[in-house]
């Protein structure tokens, strides 16, 4: 078992209930994102136990952070959410060299995988005007209800893995999110378990779709993903500071952002 994959785990389930951060881009921070791939696709393959060696501890760190961190996370947002988003900025944009050097940029991309990434960043940047706020939590269920909570988690979890699309903005565009968190903050088992296999069922399927492509096109891929994580920045920019002390504070906390990108970097690129 890889057991600091749980402390990697517990980074990409924080950023995963934050709306607009994508566990995707996170994991390309950490420099996991292709073993995370194809640990998923081979789930099914004779090196199963060397898959979950990996994937079990990252999943116990996930589930943890959401559990335990969903609170911390709505208060920050709730009563710091600048300086919370600037720091997320850092962390996304010092990821964006280590994506250039690993995709080896300067020899490989040509026109259009300059064209990918303007594609890329135009999907994801797009996303910013989905969003029309949040909608009452749902206390009443029903079988619709389950089977809109199941395709909640099922489209979600298909963009958690994504760089740069976060799965959380899209419960917000799709309205379940506030369900979502206030079914895991009330400990509503039965929610959890139908918005569960949904992610399961969509993280399976979105993953062979990414390594299919990173298997045949990877540069292309990469170019993509690079145009997505740029374009999260769109999605994420909560605007420039009002005040000179928030402005202060906001410079603290993109440094720190940054900052931890470049020691991820340079301890997990290694």
């Amino acid at each position: 078992m890889e057991w600091k994959n749980i402390f990697r785990g517990l980074i990409m389930g924080a950023s995963d209930v934050v709306p607009g951060v994508s566990g995707g881009t996170i994991a390309v921070v950490l420099g996991i994102y292709d073993r995370l791939i194809e640990s998923i696709n081979g789930l099914f393959s004779r090196e199963y136990k060397k898959h979950l060696g990996f994937l079990i501890p990252l999943g116990i760190g996930i589930l943890s952070a959401i559990v335990i961190l969903a609170k911390l996370i709505e208060w920050l947002f709730e009563y710091y959410p600048r300086p919370t988003q600037f720091a997320f900025l850092g962390l996304i944009i010092g990821v964006l060299p280590f994506l250039f050097n690993k995709s080896n940029a300067k020899q490989n991309f040509k026109l259009m995988h300059y064209l990918f990434i303007l594609i890329g960043m135009c999907i994801v940047g797009s996303m910013v005007f989905f969003h029309t706020g949040e909608p009452e939590v749902v206390k009443t269920f029903e079988t619709s209800t389950y089977i809109w909570l199941f395709l909640s988690g099922f489209v979600a979890s298909a963009a958690m893995i994504l760089p740069g699309i976060s799965g959380s903005f899209l419960l917000l565009i799709i309205g379940s999110y506030t369900t979502i968190i206030n079914a895991i903050n009330e400990r509503n088992l039965f929610v959890i378990a139908v918005v569960g296999i949904g992610i399961v069922l969509g993280i399976l399927l979105m993953s062979k779709v990414i390594h299919y492509c990173l298997e045949h096109f990877p540069i292309i891929t990469y170019a993509f993903v690079i145009g997505m994580v740029i374009g999260s920045i769109f999605v994420i920019f909560p605007g420039f500071p009002t005040t000179m002390i928030q402005s202060i504070v906001c410079i603290l906390t993109f440094a720190l952002g940054l900052l931890v990108a470049y020691i991820l970097g340079r301890v997990e690129y290694k």
